[in-house]
């Protein structure tokens, strides 16, 4: 009976030290694992923080070439607006130079022609330099852009002619001009003189 016992005894410590050993290496391995998953999981957050480090620096570059480039534009548009101020300001003072310096050889011309006595002798020679002068200065005028609007005999309108009146006439057709007091002149398509004129009307009776 005793033998019995003992060997019992004997076979459920055997059964007991096997099952604690086999928790112990169980265990053992448990935590070896979870070293292995921490290990991993710091690394990722590692090269995480790595990868985040690198874009927010890019970006911050990405930003400050943004902003160099709006500060250069604006600079350009400011030397741009600067620019086109002051050609605008030089064309209202100095846009008439080129046709006034055509124009001084004219008033030398008509000076000249003031400082000339005029005798029956020189008279048709005189007259030929007056017309000279004239045709110089419609040449000059018609190089800047300036011309007549024909007018004599024309129909009457209101957006090239002034009426100063009207009279009857049976030589030109009614609501035709009749006389031309000042001739109309316009630039390039720009009327800016109308011509001021006497219209022709139909007899009353």
């Amino acid at each position: 009976m005793n033998d019995q016992s003992n060997q019992q005894s004997n076979s459920q410590a055997n059964s007991g030290a096997n099952q604690s050993a086999k928790s112990g290496s169980a265990d053992k391995a448990n935590g070896s694992h979870l070293h292995s998953e921490t290990v991993g999981e710091e690394g990722e957050v590692t090269m995480l923080h790595d990868d985040s480090s690198v874009e927010i620096q890019k970006l911050q570059e990405d930003l400050e070439k943004s902003r160099n480039d709006l500060l250069y534009l604006r600079a350009e548009f400011d030397n741009y607006k600067r620019n086109a101020i002051k050609e605008r300001s030089d064309l209202k003072k100095f846009g008439a130079e080129y046709l006034i310096r055509d124009l001084l050889n004219v008033v030398d011309n008509f000076e000249r022609a003031l400082q000339v006595k005029v005798t029956p002798e020189n008279l048709k020679t005189y007259s030929q330099g007056v017309e000279m002068t004239s045709a110089e200065l419609k040449a000059i005028l018609q190089k800047h852009g300036v011309s007549e609007v024909p007018t004599q005999n024309a129909p009457f309108d209101p957006a090239v002619h002034e009426a100063l009146g009207a009279e009857v006439s049976t030589e030109i057709a009614a609501g035709h001009i009749l006389r031309v007091h000042s001739k109309a002149f316009k630039l390039h398509d720009k009327v800016i003189r109308p011509a001021q004129v006497i219209v022709a009307k139909a007899s009353e009776g």
